[in-house]
């Protein structure tokens, strides 16, 4: 049980209580240093180091993480995960937007805190004051420094920051109990550009056995992945408040979420009679996120294993996630699985909401683009032989508020958006790539609108368009 981290001296605590000589008015100094990680700098830069070093190299940049803030040797290689992917950003990101929620001092919405510096063994991190000028002009932020007297779930997040940025500045944000909207709204004020990051800090389930942890925070990954902050259950992460706002947020700005790491303290430094979840998550722009190339050709390998396993064995392949998938492949992810035959479609079937993890949809779409497409017979092993596979990874769908067709044609971008339409019963999808077919927006919509059944001039106050975007996975070009 990881009640207990590490304990050094305490002299870090009050080392810099009350100092101006960094050039600051007011400096926090270190609560919990040398309980939750070394108050000695050199011993606490080579811990931190340590957990980077010990960390996967994801190739990842991302414009929020969640990490967790226990004693580092129970979740400092989690946090290491997630903070290994920032250091490839350090040389933008210039502010950092840290929300946490409280252990010691009940906050009643969400506060900031009046000092001018937080410090840490490795030194002070400037407060933005230009931010927290806009922040508390917000319903429900407060500045109440005595909340953050003694907080970790904050702190803990610095030396990491400290070990993988250059300069930067802070805004730590304590989230008592703001509703999501309330946190969204201050996330949304301060998300800024590439120069800023966001940053929730919160551990996962608490104090459950270990086959009881893993089964609670799976289910709170997957309602991360998925964006759905209504899925976030009161036990499934004490951070919860400030993560339904960032999904919230993600949802609206086309971010989409990978579980990264997700462990607990029985897998790195306790038992597994009562343990602590922890979890790192990364959220990027699903317009400009992009698998890496082996993960690229493994799902392109994937679903070609799917219609060859089907044609050999007559059935549809039963397939599991392993130990050793990689987190992308492995997120909760929608796909579309396209067919071509001498450049003709040959089948093409996808999911519209994510389900699954993203390997096993994209086997199950390829079987059934191959076998299940009522537009086409079943695949035969002499087309298979001929066949090209290109795989759409598609983001969350977002709804489009238009009130007419002319104002719906204005919100449509040609060859990003894929469009979703959809009025009673009847409904209908094109990927992005009919752009190349049909580039007229007007004329994308007609066509969409008769495939769904609909006249092509069809409007009504139930019809609803949804926007998505995709990545697109194609074989490599013969030399």
């Amino acid at each position: 049980m990881p009640a207990e981290p590490l304990r050094e001296s305490s002299r870090a605590r009050v080392m810099l209580s009350g100092t101006t000589s960094h050039g600051f008015g007011s400096v926090k100094p270190p609560a919990v240093a040398g309980y939750f990680y070394p108050a000695e700098p050199e011993a606490l830069a080579r811990a931190v180091d340590q957990c980077l070093q010990r960390a996967p190299g994801l190739a990842m940049a991302p414009k929020a993480v969640i990490a967790p803030h226990a004693g580092y040797v129970f979740s400092g290689p989690i946090a290491g995960t997630a903070y290994r992917m920032i250091a490839a950003r350090r040389a933008e990101i210039r502010r950092v937007i840290i929300l946490g929620p409280c252990h010691r001092v009940a906050v009643r919405s969400m506060a900031v805190p009046g000092a001018d510096a937080f410090a840490t063994p490795l030194g002070p991190v400037e407060i933005d004051r230009a931010a927290r000028e806009v922040a508390i002009k917000l319903p429900g932020v407060e500045i109440f420094d005595e909340a953050f007297a003694e907080e970790h779930s904050l702190e803990v997040q610095l030396p990491f920051l400290q070990r993988t940025l250059d300069n930067f500045t802070i805004l730590p944000v304590l989230v008592g109990g703001a509703a999501p909207n309330v946190v969204a709204r201050l996330l949304k004020t301060l998300w800024g550009g590439p120069e800023t990051l966001i940053v929730i800090s919160s551990d996962l389930s608490h104090y459950y056995d270990y086959d009881k942890a893993v089964s609670s925070d799976t289910e709170a990954a997957r309602s991360i992945e998925l964006l759905q902050p209504e899925r976030l259950k009161a036990d499934h992460a004490c951070g919860r408040h400030g993560i339904r706002g960032l999904l919230s947020v993600a949802r609206e700005f086309d971010l989409r979420a990978t579980t990264v790491d997700l462990r607990n303290s029985g897998d790195t430094r306790g038992g597994r009679d009562k343990v602590v979840g922890y979890g790192s998550f990364a959220f990027e722009y699903a317009g400009a996120a992009r698998l890496d190339d082996h993960c690229r050709q493994q799902l392109l390998d994937m679903a070609r294993w799917s219609i060859d396993f089907a044609l050999k064995n007559g059935r549809e392949p039963k397939a599991a996630i392993g130990k050793g998938v990689a987190p992308s492949l492995a997120a909760m992810r929608a796909s579309f699985v396209t067919l071509t035959l001498d450049d003709q479609l040959r089948g093409c079937i996808g999911s519209l909401q994510a389900h699954r993890p993203l390997i096993l949809d994209v086997i199950g779409n390829a079987y059934r683009a191959a076998f299940s497409d009522r537009r086409f017979k079943a695949m035969t092993y002499e087309e298979f032989a001929r066949l090209r596979v290109e795989v759409s990874v598609l983001s969350t769908p977002r709804h489009i508020p238009a009130a007419s067709e002319a104002e719906l044609l204005r919100e449509l971008r040609p060859d990003v958006d894929g469009l979703i339409i959809r009025d009673g019963q009847a409904g209908s999808v094109f990927l992005p790539q009919v752009w190349e077919g049909i580039p007229r927006p007007d004329h994308f919509l007609s066509q969409l609108r008769r495939k769904a059944g609909l006249p092509a001039r069809h409007w009504s106050d139930s019809f609803k368009a949804y926007r998505f975007t995709v990545e697109k996975l194609e074989p490599a070009q013969a030399a």
